[in-house]
């Protein structure tokens, strides 16, 4: 497994951005597939955004696309949300996640990653 540690949640107006960040350690960064997900109170985990190992490829959530950008740096063992246009529905906790795979990189399903953050809360106002 990699140990993750999520920062930068917060509280923020409808309209406003935040950048999360997440640095990795305990496993060859660059091996594993990055993702963001989220869990609002009473819902499931959901997929937010992954990242391909070199960060060549992206994808997201119908929910979040052209308002969240994903990266990773892999001098940096660190992998970021860039969330921009926030809406009162974007408040959840959002937590970072690893997968150690070959192949495939465009992982949904949260039972496909083996390492999980702690989380952050992200609070959006009206």
């Amino acid at each position: 497994q990699v140990q993750l540690v999520e920062s930068g949640g917060g509280l923020v107006q409808a309209g406003g951005s935040l950048r999360l960040s997440c640095a990795a350690s305990g496993r060859t960064f660059i091996s594993n597939i990055m993702a963001w997900f989220r869990q609002a109170p009473g819902n499931e985990r959901a997929f937010v955004a992954g990242i391909s190992w070199s960060g060549a490829s992206t994808a997201y959530a119908d929910s979040v696309k052209d308002r969240f950008t994903i990266s990773r740096d892999n001098a940096k063992n660190t992998v970021y949300l860039q969330m921009d246009n926030l809406k009162p529905e974007d408040t959840a906790v959002y937590y970072c996640a690893a997968a150690l795979r070959a192949g495939a990189w465009d992982l949904r399903a949260k039972g496909e990653f083996d390492s999980w953050g702690q989380g952050t809360q992200v609070t959006v106002s009206s």
